[in-house]
């Protein structure tokens, strides 16, 4: 599938989406949010980066009370200053697996460059003097309890194959709560998943028989919510899961061949101690539901995050899916907002059962015993003398075993995502909510992408407005973790080659009030002359406005103030006929370019010879009617500020003259001319190389001795003429004494002709071979020189090899011969010479000379 036939495919399944999947106003653009600012890499600042010589900082615990980052990575574990990740003041512990447990983990068939390492997963704090840690060590998990002091290992380890996965790519979650370790994933070799307790609270696991509770289950997240806090039944605090599982219901996959793979959030109850008979050491309130997004093939669910805002009944978790896998070849990220009513409401409806017939789950409806199987114990449930799990009927348990899936999907607020984005895929999410100038609160979202991007949004009302992207890393990689300071108003990243630091705000950015203002950023406000962070100023005199995007800056006539001074006019002039860019810088990828020409909108489509692109304004062959001001502006939410003006001047076109150099040819007509230069070129020189062989040959035949052709009768000649062509070159030594010997050949076969210098044989030395009958005439005179300086030459033509270059090499001593003069030598040189290096053709074999 092609790239431009997947983004096709994904705007035709949001369009779907939206027409079909659920009632919305808003059109697939408004779901695909762009973000308003991109900064680049090399546009970062005060960012602070850690890394050492290890991989795969991933795991992140920090205490902002005591200004400590805890990192967790490849064979270390990290103590960084909160305030300053790259101070140089941290603290490490190495903790690296065995020689010989990575010896046992390459006998097991694992990659020894990414696998038989002791990858740091799970790093809690235990009490208030010790951190717990988990670490894979080359495929035999162990476990450490860590004096946070001292800040080193433990002589004694514990064993983590009931704790942490063997496998660091593994899906993994993981929990302290009140002294209890609750743990998600498949921790053996080839065991099956599993949500545990455990550490110094009674062992539970889930079940595994007759019905599996988890089916292949990949887990994402954990979540706990103090449910029993202000509880006016007596509930019990809840752990919630949210996992990837193999599904037997109907689903909406769009490959109905493979098993489709469904989002699921799960709840168990803090205080479940398993039942007596039924189910001793498993859970009695595992139940677990459909976790839907509204959006098709959306099935991927790949981060989750949560948020209290000061009480568990205000609870929202904010999911994060991608496209199914059967759509590799495109990239798409949903992103839902789910209440915890609606968890509550899903787990008090109705149950599923498994039909071995059909193979499925479908809708319970026999009768339910009491107290309702997979609640917590209440006040209500104590009253009737249930104190705890153990307590419960045996008909309850025998249905919790056989019944827990929910029939009731747990649905985003408003049924609809918040943001569908194309071209990306979010690999994990933070939340933080903000107090605004106008006393609303909104949830700030960073996303992270797969490819090293953070995402910075808010909510606003049932949508999002992403404020700004960042590349925080130059080599593409995933965003594995992300913490929100408080205290540090930082965000904290983890990836596979470091720690980054990341301000929550970057207000400086923000040069005017009309950035500060758009932007919608509730961490920023303008105070009139810069735009700064809310919570370090007095809010008196702050100007800001995250509903619309659009007051506090707005003059009278709706456009944005410039000061004076802090816009360059520039002037730009041309000659009539010539091509100009205008260019304007738009900050903003929301904002439309608006042209002015002397105060009237350059409206760029329809208007004669003006375009207006993501640069500027193009004016093709300018006339002297496009002389004039024009001023670029960006217009964003109604509002508009000035980003560049210019003064254009079109010069008439020059005068014709005598002496005036003409106006440059179209590049139709110039292509034109060339070519025609181009054969005359090699007409010329045709005709010329085909009479400078012929005066040769004429001249050669006056005198011939053993073959070689005599100019004259000097001691020693000064001129030799050969052709380089391959032929020639190729004939060795003993073929040319062979030929030498031919008294009546004038050439070499080949038609290779050569003038060697040389003295004549005499009569003393050599005999003289008798003349032809008939003797050639003498040579006519020579002709006046010519217009460009070159004698006339004899009419009688050679044919020539048309891929040969003729040399002529000259030496000091002048020709003394009558037929050839030192002028007619000089000056042929000077003229072969020049040709030699002039280069008339594109194509090597389309040149004579």
């Amino acid at each position: 599938m092609s790239r431009g036939t997947a983004h096709l495919l994904t705007a035709l399944f949001v369009a779907a989406t939206v027409a079909v999947g659920y009632s919305s106003q808003r059109s697939a653009t408004d779901l695909d949010a762009t973000p308003r600012t991109t900064v680049t890499f090399d546009e970062l600042w005060g960012v602070r980066r850690f890394s050492m010589h290890t991989l795969n900082y991933s795991t992140l615990l920090l205490e902002d009370n005591r200004g400590i980052l805890y990192v967790g990575a490849r064979g270390a574990i990290f103590a960084l200053n909160s305030s300053d990740v790259a101070d140089g003041s941290h603290r490490t512990i190495h903790w690296e697996a065995s020689p010989e447990k990575q010896m046992d983990c390459l006998q097991k068939g694992k990659n020894n460059k990414t696998e038989c390492f002791n990858h740091v997963r799970f790093l809690q704090r235990l009490n208030s003097t010790h951190l717990y840690a988990c670490g894979t060590y080359a495929f035999h998990p162990l476990c450490a309890t860590i004096d946070a002091n001292r800040f080193t290992l433990p002589s004694h380890f514990e064993e983590g194959k009931e704790k942490c996965p063997y496998d660091p790519a593994r899906g993994y979650t993981g929990l302290i709560v009140d002294g209890g370790l609750y743990t998600a994933t498949r921790y053996e070799f080839r065991s099956l998943p599993d949500i545990r307790r455990n550490l110094h609270q009674r062992l539970l696991k889930t079940e595994e028989s007759p019905l599996h509770w988890l089916n292949d289950a990949e887990f994402v997240a954990s979540v706990l919510v103090r449910e029993s806090k202000d509880s006016h039944v007596g509930d019990d605090d809840k752990i919630y899961y949210f996992f990837m599982e193999r599904a037997a219901e109907e689903t909406t996959s769009f490959d109905k061949s493979q098993v489709a793979r469904v989002a699921r959030v799960a709840r168990v109850c803090k205080s479940d101690v398993g039942g007596k008979k039924i189910l001793q050491r498993k859970w009695t309130s595992f139940m677990k539901a459909r976790l839907v997004c509204y959006i098709p093939y959306y099935e991927v669910l790949r981060s989750v995050c949560s948020l209290d805002g000061g009480g568990w009944t205000s609870t929202v978790f904010y999911a994060a899916f991608t496209l199914s896998v059967q759509w590799r070849t495109m990239e798409a990220s949903a992103v839902c907002r789910y209440n915890i009513t609606e968890v509550q409401s899903a787990f008090e409806g109705s149950y599923m059962e498994y039909q071995d017939s059909a193979r499925k789950w479908s809708l319970y409806n026999g009768a339910v015993p009491e107290p309702r199987p997979g609640s917590c114990i209440t006040d209500d449930s104590r009253k009737k003398g249930y104190n705890s799990s153990q307590d419960l009927p045996n008909s309850v348990l025998d249905f919790i075993k056989l019944h827990p899936l929910m029939f009731e999907e747990v649905n985003p607020v408003d049924e609809k995502p918040l943001l569908v984005k194309k071209s990306v895929a979010y690999s994990r999410l933070a939340v933080d909510r903000v107090l605004a100038l106008d006393g609303r609160s909104y949830d700030v979202l960073f996303m992270g992408t797969g490819d090293g991007w953070i995402h910075k949004a808010v909510v606003v009302g049932s949508s999002i407005h992403i404020v700004e992207e960042v590349q925080v890393f130059r080599d593409p990689q995933p965003v594995e973790s992300l913490v929100i300071s408080h205290v540090q108003r930082s965000l904290y990243v983890g990836a596979a080659s470091g720690i980054l630091q990341v301000p929550l705000a970057s207000c400086t950015r923000y040069t005017s009030c009309y950035d500060c203002i758009l932007a919608r950023d509730p961490y920023c406000a303008w105070d009139g002359r810069a735009c700064r962070v809310t919570a370090t100023a007095n809010s008196t005199g702050l100007v800001q406005d995250i509903q619309n995007g659009n007051k506090g800056c707005r003059s009278s006539s709706g456009r944005v103030r410039v000061p004076a001074g802090s816009l360059l006019w520039k002037n730009r002039t041309v000659l009539q006929g010539d091509d100009v860019l205008l260019p304007c810088d738009q900050r903003s990828n929301l904002a439309r370019a608006v042209w002015l020409l002397n105060g009237s909108e350059v409206l760029g489509t329809g208007q004669d010879r003006l375009r207006m692109g993501v640069d500027g304004l193009l004016v093709t062959d300018t006339l002297p009617q496009h002389s004039g001001e024009y001023r670029c502006y960006g217009e964003e939410r109604g509002l508009r500020t000035l980003l560049a003006a210019y003064t254009l001047t079109v010069l008439p076109e020059l005068p014709r003259g005598p002496t005036a150099a003409p106006r440059p040819y179209a590049a139709s007509q110039v292509s034109g001319d060339m070519k025609v230069a181009y054969i005359s070129a090699i007409v010329t020189l045709v005709v010329l190389c085909a009479v400078l062989s012929a005066i040769l040959l004429y001249m050669s035949c006056l005198e011939k001795r053993k073959g070689k052709y005599v100019l004259g009768e000097p001691p020693s000649s000064s001129v030799e003429l050969q052709t380089v062509s391959a032929n020639c070159l190729r004939k060795s030594h003993q073929e040319e004494e062979e030929e030498e010997e031919e008294e009546e050949e004038l050439a070499y076969p080949d038609g290779c002709l050569r003038i060697i210098p040389g003295e004549a044989p005499t009569a003393a030395t050599s005999p003289v071979k008798e003349l032809p009958a008939a003797v050639p005439p003498p040579p006519p005179p020579l002709p006046a020189e010519l217009t460009n300086g070159m004698g006339a030459l004899p009419n009688v033509l050679r044919k020539m090899n048309g891929n040969s270059y003729m040399l002529l090499q000259q030496q000091e001593e002048p020709l003394a011969s009558p037929l050839y003069t030192a002028s007619f030598t000089e000056e042929l040189s000077k003229i072969l010479e020049k040709r030699k290096h002039t280069q008339l053709v594109e194509k090597l074999d389309e040149s004579s000379v």
